[in-house]
Protein backbone atom coordinates (compact mmCIF):
# COMPACT_ATOMS: atom_id res chain seq x y z
CA UNK A 1 0.00 0.00 0.00
CA UNK A 2 1.36 3.06 -0.71
CA UNK A 3 1.21 6.19 1.14
CA UNK A 4 3.17 8.95 -0.97
CA UNK A 5 0.62 11.56 -1.35
CA UNK A 6 0.19 14.34 -4.09
CA UNK A 7 -0.33 17.61 -1.99
CA UNK A 8 -3.93 17.79 -2.92
CA UNK A 9 -3.87 13.43 -1.33
CA UNK A 10 -2.28 14.90 1.62
CA UNK A 11 -5.11 17.76 2.20
CA UNK A 12 -8.18 14.84 2.04
CA UNK A 13 -6.21 12.55 4.04
CA UNK A 14 -5.23 15.14 6.65
CA UNK A 15 -9.43 16.05 6.89
CA UNK A 16 -10.56 12.48 7.41
CA UNK A 17 -8.20 12.08 10.36
CA UNK A 18 -9.26 15.22 11.29
CA UNK A 19 -13.21 14.92 11.26
CA UNK A 20 -12.95 11.63 12.93
CA UNK A 21 -11.51 12.62 15.82
CA UNK A 22 -13.46 16.33 16.00
CA UNK A 23 -16.72 15.21 14.59
CA UNK A 24 -17.32 11.60 15.52
CA UNK A 25 -20.70 11.56 15.02
CA UNK A 26 -20.90 12.78 11.57
CA UNK A 27 -17.85 10.48 10.24
CA UNK A 28 -17.63 8.94 7.89
CA UNK A 29 -18.13 12.30 5.60
CA UNK A 30 -20.08 13.03 2.86
CA UNK A 31 -18.43 14.13 -0.22
CA UNK A 32 -20.30 17.39 0.50
CA UNK A 33 -18.74 17.55 3.89
CA UNK A 34 -15.42 16.45 3.03
CA UNK A 35 -15.14 19.39 -0.03
CA UNK A 36 -16.13 22.02 3.20
CA UNK A 37 -13.28 20.53 5.09
CA UNK A 38 -11.20 20.25 2.15
CA UNK A 39 -11.41 24.48 1.35
CA UNK A 40 -12.01 25.04 5.24
CA UNK A 41 -10.62 28.31 6.17
CA UNK A 42 -9.12 27.67 9.77
CA UNK A 43 -6.04 25.11 10.08
CA UNK A 44 -5.62 25.05 6.23
CA UNK A 45 -1.83 26.12 4.82
CA UNK A 46 -2.99 26.99 1.71
CA UNK A 47 -6.62 27.93 1.50
CA UNK A 48 -8.25 25.97 -1.29
CA UNK A 49 -11.58 26.30 -3.22
CA UNK A 50 -12.02 23.36 -4.71
CA UNK A 51 -15.33 21.88 -6.36
CA UNK A 52 -17.35 18.69 -5.23
CA UNK A 53 -16.07 16.93 -8.68
CA UNK A 54 -12.18 17.88 -7.98
CA UNK A 55 -12.72 15.99 -4.81
CA UNK A 56 -13.86 13.46 -5.56
CA UNK A 57 -11.31 12.98 -8.26
CA UNK A 58 -8.99 13.16 -5.21
CA UNK A 59 -10.95 10.71 -3.18
CA UNK A 60 -11.29 8.19 -6.47
CA UNK A 61 -7.19 7.90 -6.61
CA UNK A 62 -7.08 7.46 -2.85
CA UNK A 63 -9.57 4.67 -3.53
CA UNK A 64 -7.36 2.81 -5.92
CA UNK A 65 -4.18 3.32 -3.67
CA UNK A 66 -6.54 1.69 -0.59
CA UNK A 67 -6.13 4.76 1.16
CA UNK A 68 -9.97 5.97 1.18
CA UNK A 69 -12.68 3.28 1.35
CA UNK A 70 -16.24 4.42 0.12
CA UNK A 71 -19.73 3.43 2.30
CA UNK A 72 -22.30 3.49 -0.42
CA UNK A 73 -25.33 4.82 0.88
CA UNK A 74 -28.58 2.93 0.58
CA UNK A 75 -32.48 4.03 -0.39
CA UNK A 76 -30.94 6.68 -1.70
CA UNK A 77 -28.38 7.83 1.07
CA UNK A 78 -25.59 9.69 -0.33
CA UNK A 79 -22.09 7.65 -0.03
CA UNK A 80 -19.73 8.59 2.83
CA UNK A 81 -15.75 8.18 2.90
CA UNK A 82 -13.66 6.88 5.90
CA UNK A 83 -9.43 6.72 5.67
CA UNK A 84 -7.62 3.64 5.86
CA UNK A 85 -4.66 5.41 5.77
CA UNK A 86 -3.47 4.37 9.21
CA UNK A 87 -4.85 2.50 12.48
CA UNK A 88 -7.04 0.03 10.76
CA UNK A 89 -7.25 -3.73 10.07
CA UNK A 90 -6.20 -2.85 6.47
CA UNK A 91 -2.56 -1.47 6.67
CA UNK A 92 0.68 -1.74 8.84
CA UNK A 93 0.53 1.74 9.36
CA UNK A 94 -0.31 2.21 13.38
CA UNK A 95 -0.01 5.46 15.08
CA UNK A 96 -0.34 6.64 18.70
CA UNK A 97 -2.71 9.63 19.73
CA UNK A 98 -0.28 11.95 19.76
CA UNK A 99 1.50 11.07 16.52
CA UNK A 100 -1.61 11.02 14.57
CA UNK A 101 -2.18 14.56 15.75
CA UNK A 102 1.09 16.00 15.24
CA UNK A 103 0.85 14.40 11.19
CA UNK A 104 -2.67 14.98 10.33
CA UNK A 105 -1.82 18.75 11.07
CA UNK A 106 1.47 18.22 9.17
CA UNK A 107 -0.67 16.97 6.23
CA UNK A 108 -2.83 20.07 6.34
CA UNK A 109 -0.61 22.63 6.84
CA UNK A 110 2.74 21.99 5.76
CA UNK A 111 6.28 22.05 7.55
CA UNK A 112 5.75 23.41 11.25
CA UNK A 113 8.16 24.02 14.39
CA UNK A 114 7.61 22.19 17.57
CA UNK A 115 5.69 25.27 19.38
CA UNK A 116 3.37 25.95 16.51
CA UNK A 117 2.29 21.98 16.42
CA UNK A 118 1.62 22.54 20.16
CA UNK A 119 -0.97 24.95 19.47
CA UNK A 120 -2.52 23.86 16.28
CA UNK A 121 -3.39 20.32 18.07
CA UNK A 122 -5.26 21.21 20.55
CA UNK A 123 -8.34 19.76 19.97
CA UNK A 124 -6.76 16.83 18.58
CA UNK A 125 -4.35 15.88 20.81
CA UNK A 126 -3.49 17.64 24.05
CA UNK A 127 0.39 18.54 24.48
CA UNK A 128 0.83 19.93 28.20
CA UNK A 129 4.27 20.64 27.04
CA UNK A 130 6.62 22.07 23.96
CA UNK A 131 9.40 19.37 25.10
CA UNK A 132 6.37 16.62 24.68
CA UNK A 133 6.15 17.95 20.75
CA UNK A 134 9.41 17.53 20.68
CA UNK A 135 9.97 14.39 22.19
CA UNK A 136 6.97 12.93 20.04
CA UNK A 137 8.78 14.34 16.96
CA UNK A 138 11.93 12.44 17.54
CA UNK A 139 9.78 8.92 17.56
CA UNK A 140 8.44 10.21 14.50
CA UNK A 141 12.22 10.72 12.84
CA UNK A 142 13.47 7.31 14.27
CA UNK A 143 10.08 5.80 12.60
CA UNK A 144 11.26 7.88 9.38
CA UNK A 145 8.09 9.32 9.13
CA UNK A 146 9.26 13.16 9.95
CA UNK A 147 12.73 14.95 9.02
CA UNK A 148 13.87 18.07 10.68
CA UNK A 149 14.47 20.63 8.33
CA UNK A 150 17.60 23.02 8.67
CA UNK A 151 16.78 26.28 10.68
CA UNK A 152 15.66 29.36 8.60
CA UNK A 153 17.75 32.52 9.16
CA UNK A 154 16.29 34.66 11.50
CA UNK A 155 14.06 32.00 13.05
CA UNK A 156 14.58 30.87 16.86
CA UNK A 157 13.22 27.17 15.93
CA UNK A 158 13.73 24.77 13.46
CA UNK A 159 10.73 23.24 11.03
CA UNK A 160 9.40 19.48 10.70
CA UNK A 161 7.76 18.32 7.62
CA UNK A 162 6.40 14.62 7.65
CA UNK A 163 7.67 12.21 4.55
CA UNK A 164 4.22 11.00 3.48
CA UNK A 165 4.68 13.46 -0.10
CA UNK A 166 5.51 12.61 -3.37
CA UNK A 167 8.17 16.20 -3.16
CA UNK A 168 5.85 18.48 -4.81
CA UNK A 169 5.26 21.39 -3.14
CA UNK A 170 1.57 22.46 -2.06
CA UNK A 171 0.12 24.60 -4.48
CA UNK A 172 0.54 28.68 -4.01
CA UNK A 173 -2.56 29.31 -6.49
CA UNK A 174 -5.02 29.42 -3.52
CA UNK A 175 -5.68 31.93 -1.25
CA UNK A 176 -2.70 32.42 1.69
CA UNK A 177 -3.61 31.42 4.94
CA UNK A 178 -3.65 34.25 7.05
CA UNK A 179 -1.87 33.78 10.87
CA UNK A 180 -2.75 35.45 13.71
CA UNK A 181 -0.54 38.84 14.74
CA UNK A 182 2.10 38.21 17.00
CA UNK A 183 0.63 38.05 20.65
CA UNK A 184 2.62 37.74 23.72
CA UNK A 185 -1.00 35.68 24.99
CA UNK A 186 -0.36 32.23 23.52
CA UNK A 187 -3.58 30.83 25.00
CA UNK A 188 -5.65 33.56 23.26
CA UNK A 189 -4.31 32.42 19.97
CA UNK A 190 -5.35 28.90 20.54
CA UNK A 191 -9.21 30.21 21.83
CA UNK A 192 -9.24 32.10 18.86
CA UNK A 193 -8.17 28.78 16.22
CA UNK A 194 -10.22 26.80 18.33
CA UNK A 195 -13.04 28.62 18.21
CA UNK A 196 -12.40 29.52 14.12
CA UNK A 197 -12.64 25.62 13.75
CA UNK A 198 -15.09 24.79 15.91
CA UNK A 199 -17.62 27.17 13.69
CA UNK A 200 -16.46 24.80 10.80
CA UNK A 201 -16.94 21.86 12.11
CA UNK A 202 -20.64 23.48 13.06
CA UNK A 203 -21.31 23.99 9.30
CA UNK A 204 -20.14 21.09 8.65
CA UNK A 205 -22.88 19.18 10.99
CA UNK A 206 -25.40 21.35 10.02
CA UNK A 207 -24.75 20.36 6.33
CA UNK A 208 -24.49 16.92 7.38
CA UNK A 209 -28.31 16.84 8.92
CA UNK A 210 -29.70 18.97 5.56
CA UNK A 211 -28.24 15.86 3.74
CA UNK A 212 -30.11 13.04 5.73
Amino acid sequence: MSRTLSPYQQRVIGCLLEKEVTTPDHYPLTLNALTTAVNQKSNRDPVYEMADSEVLDIVETLIEMRLVSPQEGSGGRVAKYQHRFCNTQFGDLTLSEPQKAILCVMLLRGAQTPGELRTRTQRLYAFNRVEDVERTLADMITSNWVKKLPREAGKRESRYQHLFTDGVNMPTNSAPQLEPEPTTDASLVTRVSALEQEVAELRQMLEAVLER
